[in-house]
C-alpha cells in the first residue's frame, strides 16, 4: 500500500535526472561535433596549402617550358635540320633543357621535338624522331587540341628502353603556341617524378589520406587496388563537382571499408585536378571520448546526490497522506463499497472510502426524488384521464408542490412536425419527445406549471396562470407555448407545432381541455406545421367551402402524364398543387383522405398498365396505413415522393430502358454499316417504323450525343483509317464518305483531330521514313 510513496520517489529522481541526461548527452555531443569540424576545417586548409604548393610547383615549370619555346635559340632550331654534326647549336639546345630545372622540384627529363625535319633532343643525346621511343607519345601530344597542358600518363617507352619506368607527370608546351592545333612545328616536353607530388602531399602526423583526381576523375598517384578501393568515394566527388560546377570545394560524409569517413575536395581552375582528404570520423572523435568518460562520471555523481535528496525530500511529502490513508482505513471496513483494485494506490484508496459515504447519500436522494418526479407525472396522468377530483387535488398538492392560488389553467399539447428533413429517424420521436418534456420542465417556472408527461405521441403541459382578463390569459398561455416550441427548435433543431385549448378553471374540466387540444392540432392539415394554434380560432372559423372535385380530375390527370413521362420534379411540383387546392380549407379529415387514396389508385393502374405487379412500387406491405396517420402537408409531400412517385418512375424506367438500348443499337449499327452512303435520321425513322422525333430523343438519351453528330464522327474515324491504310487521295476519300464539298470535309476533319487530312497523311510518311 505504498505506491504512491513510490511514484513520487520515481517522479522526485526523474525530475532530476533527465536534466542531467539531456546536460550530459548535449554537452558531449556539441564537443564532439566541435571537434570534428575544427579537424575538417583544418584539413580544408591544409588541402589548400597543398593546392598552392603543387600548382607553384606546375607553373614554375610552365613558365620555364614558355620562355624556351619563345627564345630564338628555339625558333631557329624548328627551321633547321640538326643531326650529330652539330654539335655547338645541340649542345647550346642541352644547356638550356637542363636549365629547366627549379629550386621546388627536379625534372626527371626533357625533350624538344621538331616534328618539320624530324628530330628529337632530350638532356643527354639527340636522335632523329622515328629512332626516339617516344616518338608515338609526342605524335599523340600533337593530336590533342590545346597547346600547353599536363597529363598524367606513365611514361613507357616502345622501343624496349625503360621498360620498368617510374610513374611520371608531363608537361606539353607547342611550338609555336597556337590555339586548337593539331600540327605544331614543334614540341617541348618535360616529365617530373611523381614523388614530388606525393611528398607535397604528405601531412606531418595527420591519419588521412590524401591524393588528387585529374580531369576525368582518376587518381594519378595511386596504385590500381587502391584506385579501387576509393573508387566510390571519387564517383561521388565527381557526381557532386559535375551537379555544382561553380563550387569547386566541399565536404561530406560516406563509408569506406564499412567504415565513416569525411572527404574533403578542392578542384583546381588551373589544370582542373581535384585534390582530396579522406579521414576517418573515429581518428577525429578519439579525443571526444575522454570528454565523453568525464561528462559520464560527472552525471554519476550528481545522479547519486539527486537520489538523497528525492528519498528525504519524498518521505518528508508523504507525511500528510499517510495520515489520511490511516482515517481512510478506518472508514473502509464499515462501508458497503466495491473491493479496492488491486493496483490502486493510497490516493485512490482514500478517494474511494470518502467517495462511498457521498455515493450512499446521493443514491438515497435520487431514490427520494424518483419516485417523487414518478408519482407527479402519475397525478398529472390521473387529471388528464379525468380520475382526480377537486378533494383529491387539495391533497396532494402540497405534498406534491403543484401550483397554488391560481385563477385560470390551459392545456398545451405538443407534437413533432415531419422529420423527413431533419437529422433524425421516425424511430427516434419518442426520445426527442422526452427530451422536449424535460425542455418544458426547465423553462416554465416551477409555481406556473403542473409536471409535464408524455401522452399518446404527445407532449402535455397544464399551464396555470393568476390572470382572469380573457385577453391576458391567452397571452400567457401563448408566451409559453411560444418558449417552449422555440427552445425545442433551438437545441433540438425540429419543426413543433402546439395546439392550446381554451382557458378553464375547473380541474374537471381538463379532460375537456385536453381534447380542446388535440383538436386544434389537427388544423396542420390544412394550416401547415410549425405553429401555435387556439383552439378558440380553430372553432370560430370552421371550414364551410366544398371541393371542387372537377378541377382535382384535371390537376390529377396532369400528375399522371407526368409519371408517364418519368419526370419526378414536374410531378412533385403538380402533387405540391395538387394539396395546396385539397387543403386549402379545412374540412373533414377523411374526406381528404378518401381523396388521396383516390390518386394513389389512379398511379397504380398506369404500372398495372404496363404489366408490372404493384408489388413492386409498394413494397412495404404498411405504407397507406401510416399514410392515414400522417398529420402534416410535409408528411404527406414526402411519403408521395419517396413511397409512390420515385418507385413508379423507376420500374417505369426499368421497362422502357431495355426497349430504348434495342433501339439505339439498331440506329448505330445502320451508320457504322451505311456511312459511306446517304443515311439520315428520316431514313432510319422509316426503317425502323419510329417517328424521327422520338429516334432522336432516345439516340441521345443512350449514346450521349445527337444522330448528326455520331454519324460525322464515325465518319471521320472512317476517314482517318483511309488515310493510314489507303492511298485514296483527300478528294476521294471526302467523296466517299458523302461531302459534295472537299472544303467541308477537310474543316470537319481539322475540326476533331486539329490537322488537315493533307498534313496527317504527311505526318505519317515523316513516320515511316
Amino acid at each position: 500500500m505504498h505506491r504512491y510513496l513510490l511514484r513520487l520517489l520515481a517522479f522526485s529522481f526523474l525530475l532530476g535526472v533527465l536534466p542531467v541526461i539531456v546536460i550530459g548527452i548535449f554537452s558531449s555531443s556539441v564537443a564532439t561535433r566541435d571537434l570534428e569540424d575544427k579537424v575538417k576545417e583544418g584539413n580544408m586548409q591544409w588541402l589548400t596549402q597543398t593546392q598552392m604548393r603543387v600548382e607553384q610547383m606546375l607553373r614554375s615549370i610552365e613558365k620555364s617550358a614558355t620562355q624556351f619555346a619563345n627564345s630564338s635559340q628555339v625558333q631557329t632550331a624548328m627551321n633547321a635540320s640538326y643531326d650529330i654534326n652539330h654539335f655547338e647549336q645541340i649542345r647550346d639546345l642541352s644547356v638550356s633543357l637542363y636549365n629547366l630545372q627549379s629550386s621546388d622540384v627536379v625534372i626527371t627529363q626533357a625533350y624538344l621535338v621538331n616534328f618539320e625535319h624530324n628530330w628529337s633532343l632530350d638532356l643527354n643525346t639527340m636522335k632523329p624522331l622515328d629512332q626516339s621511343g617516344y616518338s608515338k607519345a609526342f605524335r599523340d601530344y600533337a593530336l590533342l587540341p590545346k597547346s600547353i597542358f599536363w597529363t598524367t600518363e606513365s611514361a613507357s617507352a616502345n622501343d624496349g628502353e625503360d621498360a620498368n619506368p617510374a610513374e611520371m607527370i608531363t608537361l606539353v608546351h607547342k611550338i609555336p603556341i597556337l590555339p586548337q592545333t593539331s600540327k605544331p612545328q614543334g614540341l617541348v616536353v618535360v616529365r617530373i617524378s611523381a614523388s614530388d607530388i606525393r611528398d607535397a602531399l604528405a601531412a606531418d602526423n595527420s591519419p588521412s589520406r590524401n591524393y588528387i583526381l585529374d580531369r576525368s576523375g582518376a587518381d594519378i598517384l595511386a596504385t590500381a587496388k587502391m584506385r579501387e578501393g576509393y573508387r566510390e568515394v571519387n564517383l561521388a566527388i565527381a557526381k557532386r563537382l559535375a551537379e555544382l560546377p561553380d563550387i569547386r570545394q566541399g565536404l561530406f560524409n560516406t563509408r569506406l571499408n564499412k567504415e565513416e569517413v569525411a572527404v574533403l575536395y578542392r578542384s583546381s581552375g588551373y589544370n582542373g585536378w581535384t585534390y582530396v582528404s579522406v579521414i576517418s570520423i573515429d581518428e577525429i572523435t578519439r579525443e571526444t571520448r575522454k570528454i565523453a568518460e568525464l561528462t559520464l562520471i560527472v552525471c554519476a555523481s550528481i545522479l547519486l546526490v539527486v537520489l538523497v535528496f528525492a528519498l528525504y525530500g519524498s518521505r518528508r511529502m508523504y507525511r500528510p497522506i499517510q495520515h489520511l490513508l490511516d482515517v481512510a482505513k478506518g472508514i473502509h471496513p464499515k462501508l458497503n463499497v466495491q473491493p479496492i483494485r488491486p493496483r490502486t494506490d493510497e490516493l485512490e484508496f482514500i478517494k474511494v472510502s470518502f467517495q462511498s459515504l457521498a455515493v450512499s447519500r446521493n443514491q438515497m436522494e435520487q431514490q427520494m426524488l424518483g419516485q417523487a418526479g414518478h408519482l407527479k407525472e402519475f397525478f398529472v396522468l390521473k387529471l388528464l384521464t379525468g380520475q382526480l377530483t377537486d378533494t383529491d387535488y387539495l391533497l396532494r398538492s402540497a405534498m406534491y408542490g403543484f401550483p397554488e392560488g391560481w385563477k385560470r389553467l390551459g392545456v398545451l399539447t405538443l407534437q413533432i412536425d415531419n422529420l423527413q428533413e431533419t437529422k433524425y429517424q421516425e424511430q427516434d420521436r419518442e426520445l426527442l419527445l422526452y427530451a422536449i418534456n424535460n425542455i418544458a420542465q426547465e423553462i416554465l417556472l416551477h409555481e406556473s406549471r403542473f409536471t409535464p408527461i408524455l401522452l399518446n405521441r404527445s407532449q402535455v403541459t397544464i399551464v396555470a396562470t393568476d390572470k382572469e382578463e380573457p385577453a391576458e390569459v391567452k397571452s400567457a398561455l401563448y408566451l409559453a407555448a411560444e418558449s417552449i416550441k422555440t427552445n425545442a427548435e433551438q437545441y433540438l433543431q425540429i419543426k413543433v407545432s402546439i395546439g392550446i385549448s381554451k382557458p378553464y378553471h375547473s380541474l374537471a374540466d381538463t379532460v375537456k381541455a385536453y381534447g380542446e387540444s388535440l383538436a386544434a392540432l389537427k388544423s396542420r392539415i390544412s394550416l401547415g406545421p410549425d405553429i401555435i394554434v387556439h383552439y378558440e380560432d380553430v372553432e370560430n372559423n370552421p371550414g364551410v367551402d366544398k371541393y371542387v372535385y372537377t378541377h382535382l380530375k384535371v390537376m390529377e390527370e396532369q400528375l399522371v402524364y407526368t409519371l408517364r413521362e418519368m419526370q419526378l420534379d414536374k410531378a412533385a411540383e403538380l402533387f405540391q398543387q395538387y394539396l395546396n387546392a385539397l387543403l386549402h380549407k379545412d374540412g373533414y379529415l377523411y374526406e381528404h383522405h378518401i381523396l388521396l387514396l383516390q390518386l394513389i389508385s389512379r398511379i397504380l393502374q398506369i404500372v398495372q398498365e404496363h404489366g408490372i405487379s404493384i408489388k413492386k412500387v409498394l413494397t412495404d406491405e404498411g405504407a397507406v396505413e401510416r399514410l392515414l396517420r400522417l398529420q402534416t402537408r410535409e408528411e404527406i409531400q414526402h411519403w408521395f415522393e419517396t413511397k409512390l412517385f420515385v418507385p413508379t418512375i423507376e420500374v417505369l424506367s426499368e421497362k422502357s430502358e431495355s426497349q430504348y438500348v434495342k433501339i439505339a443499337d439498331k440506329l448505330v449499327r445502320m451508320i457504322q454499316e451505311q456511312y459511306d452512303q446517304e443515311i439520315t435520321l428520316e431514313f432510319c425513322a422509316e426503317a425502323l417504323n419510329y417517328h424521327p422525333v422520338y429516334l432522336s430523343r432516345i439516340f441521345k438519351k443512350e449514346i450521349g450525343t445527337t444522330f448528326s453528330d455520331y454519324l460525322s464522327d464515325y465518319r471521320m474515324k472512317m476517314a482517318k483509317v483511309m488515310l493510314e491504310t489507303t492511298d485514296m487521295k483527300v478528294s476521294e476519300i471526302g467523296e466517299k464518305l458523302q461531302y459534295k464539298n472537299i472544303s467541308a470535309f477537310i474543316r470537319s476533319f481539322r475540326k476533331i483531330y486539329d490537322i488537315t487530312p493533307g498534313q496527317y497523311r504527311e505526318k505519317l510518311d515523316q513516320k515511316q521514313i
